[in-house]
């Protein structure tokens, strides 16, 4: 049986290399693709794949506020990051919030393949050294700062951080309607649950707070 791979990164030329690359592979289908968070985590769930190829930067949250969106309630894919960052504390912060594993883009395309179907058999899978980051998180012994916790922040939906990272940019209602086709009615909606969970007053307030957490 293939197991069932899909891939989420803002770059389509790079979705379409590693598409390519895992063509290849007898055992692999690649099922879908995303290049937004809303769009990734509606993908995963209705494609139901068994590995979630994940980017960790992506402009609207990257690899974790997919993992968040994706929750951990249930069955569901494992996921394995891939990312040009080799930094300590992107490695953690992903790990952290879900996935099974973290890669590099300079790793080949037999080696993405095999690390794919580690991870669907439950093992653990890291480029070199990027496992030693793991282990002293764990242990107490990183260097990295650990990731800040943010109850509010965490408790959006992936649709309402996409609403709220319109409002912070000034956009009208109806100008966030056009851009993520929904209705205007559906927006003043995930605004109002926005406010509420983060517990602010108004939309300029809200902004400020957006803004102070660098959400933009």
């Amino acid at each position: 049986m293939s197991i069932r791979v899909f891939l989420v990164d803002d770059h389509a030329v790079f979705r379409s290399g590693v598409r390519a690359e895992l063509g290849r592979e007898s055992d692999m289908d690649v099922v879908g693709e995303a290049g937004a968070v809303a769009e990734a985590v509606a993908g995963i769930a209705a494609a139901k794949p068994d590995v979630v190829l994940l980017d960790v930067h992506m402009p609207d949250g990257g690899g974790v506020a997919v993992l968040h969106g994706l929750g951990h309630d249930g069955p569901g894919p494992v996921c394995l990051a891939l990312s040009v960052s080799d930094a300590a504390e992107d490695v953690i912060a992903v790990i952290r919030a879900g996935a099974r594993g973290y890669v590099t883009k300079t790793i080949s395309g037999p080696e993405l393949a095999d690390g794919i179907r580690r991870v669907a058999g439950g093992d653990a899978v890291f480029s070199p050294r990027l496992a030693g980051f793991v282990l002293d998180s764990f242990t107490g012994r990183s260097p990295a700062p650990e990731p800040p916790l943010d109850p509010e922040l965490d408790s959006l939906t992936p649709r309402e951080l996409e609403v709220l990272r319109l409002l912070a940019r000034g956009y009208t209602y109806r100008e966030i309607a056009e851009s993520l086709f929904i209705s205007v009615k559906t927006v003043e909606t995930h605004a109002s649950n926005v406010l509420r969970k983060t517990q602010q007053s108004n939309r300029n307030a809200l902004t400020r707070w957006a803004h102070r957490r660098r959400i933009d």
